[in-house]
């Protein structure tokens, strides 16, 4: 497959998520949340990578406000950590960075999309 940027942020984004959870359930004791934002930061890549094989340019579409909607609920989440001081503000920064830098290449490939049907 050809580099595509969404999906390498997304892949990189998603093993930080990974990583963060390894972390909030071994050092801070913290299994609820932790699982939440697993589900939804590793959604994010899913529905991108799947997207890309999609059936057709709505299914493509779809998939990709999918991980758009995934996004959203990530920033939720890590909001939620920060607020409840299970992230320190550096740690909540650069991922919440990372995380809108995805939804901003998402809603611009979303909108190429639907303007190129």
């Amino acid at each position: 497959m050809k580099e595509n940027i969404l999906i390498d942020k997304s892949v990189d984004f998603g093993a930080r998520v990974v990583k963060l959870h390894r972390y909030l359930v071994k050092t801070k004791h913290e299994a609820v949340l932790s699982k939440q934002i697993l589900r939804s930061g590793t959604s994010i890549g899913a529905n991108i990578y799947e997207a890309q094989y999609g059936n057709s340019k709505a299914d493509f579409i779809a998939k990709l406000h999918i991980a758009l909607k995934e996004t959203a609920e990530t920033e939720y989440w890590l909001q939620i950590l920060r607020k409840s001081d299970y992230l320190d503000e550096n740690m909540a920064a650069s991922m919440m960075n990372d995380c809108l830098e995805i939804k901003r290449i998402l809603i611009a490939s979303i909108i190429t999309a639907k303007d190129s049907k």
